[in-house]
């Protein structure tokens, strides 16, 4: 099954409280970059490190890893709305294609997430998951720019 095209322009409104997710108190973030070369630079955050690259020849370059953000924040999201709501969720990959705009600074303005799910899960259960991450759990979601244009689409293929 194929679900339907969701376009979210966000209004400014406070955060919602509510729910396990949203309830605890989130302990900063600490990230170290070292310059490596040229416009290389290693991250470490948490004892986990990456490259990040400006000329994406060795590692991801900046946009690229807002966008893997996005897509696997809506992912985590989704996968635990959906088990708590004991679904039988096989499988989700996530294809993200996204616009930017023209010159300095290249910020997004439309982003397309496109997610396919395997097992035994209802449509209805998938649009309210991804209606849930968007809205209110999505911390990367809501840390962009509120006039991104997002769009969601989904299938639920067989395990």
């Amino acid at each position: 099954m194929v679900g339907r095209v969701r376009r979210t322009r966000r209004k400014r409104r406070p955060a919602r409280m509510g729910g396990r997710m949203a309830d605890e108190q989130k302990p900063p973030i600490n990230v170290e970059l070292i310059w490596e070369s040229d416009l290389r630079f290693g991250a470490r955050t948490d004892g986990h490190q990456l490259v990040i690259d400006g000329d994406g020849a060795v590692g991801m370059a900046p946009m690229q890893l807002v966008a893997c953000g996005l897509a696997g924040c809506m992912a985590i999201d989704v996968v635990h709305i959906l088990a708590r709501g004991r679904q039988a969720v096989a499988g989700l990959g996530v294809r993200l294609a996204a616009d930017r705009a023209q010159g300095p600074p290249a910020y997004y303005t439309r982003m397309r997430l496109h997610f396919v799910l395997k097992g035994d899960v209802p449509d209805e259960a998938v649009e309210r998951a991804l209606q849930l991450s968007r809205d209110k759990y999505c911390s990367v979601w809501h840390s962009l720019r509120r006039d991104i244009d997002l769009e969601t689409t989904f299938e639920v293929v067989g395990a």
